[in-house]
């Protein structure tokens, strides 16, 4: 009931879940761009309980550290995808080299970070692969 009087309201019926509303985007309980920086973060060596702090301290929305964590976790088919994937090209030259970077595992320590660089005929180099060892 309203103050005009009772209102009849026909509410439609999608039985095979196919409408799809063009006016209002469908709802979304974190931004795409906050996720983005979440990633980016985790991958600097940000902690989970850090970024957490950070979204909210900068953004003003909550993300607790196991959401931090799921989100971080969306990257491992693409990383693993990318080391399975075909090599397009020929390469005029491969580069091996090894960087030590500070890594968390199990300690926080420094391992080496195998790289593979190739330079294609036209000059551009492109990473090949790499592997932590």
């Amino acid at each position: 009931d309203t103050q005009f009087g009772p209102i009849e309201v026909q509410v439609p019926r999608d039985r095979n879940g196919q409408f799809h509303q063009h006016t209002l985007p469908g709802y979304k309980q974190h931004s795409d761009i906050l996720e983005s920086m979440i990633i980016k973060l985790y991958s600097k060596g940000v902690t989970t309980r850090e970024i957490a702090d950070l979204i909210e301290k900068m953004y003003g929305s909550h993300y607790s550290p196991a959401q931090v964590s799921n989100i971080s976790k969306q990257m491992i088919p693409k990383v693993e995808a990318y080391h399975k994937r075909k090599l397009s090209d020929k390469f005029f030259c491969v580069y091996l080299d090894a960087t030590y970077l500070p890594l968390r595992r199990e300690t926080f320590e420094r391992e080496a970070v195998y790289i593979a660089i190739g330079i294609k005929p036209n000059g551009h180099k492109e990473v090949i692969d790499y592997c932590i060892a």
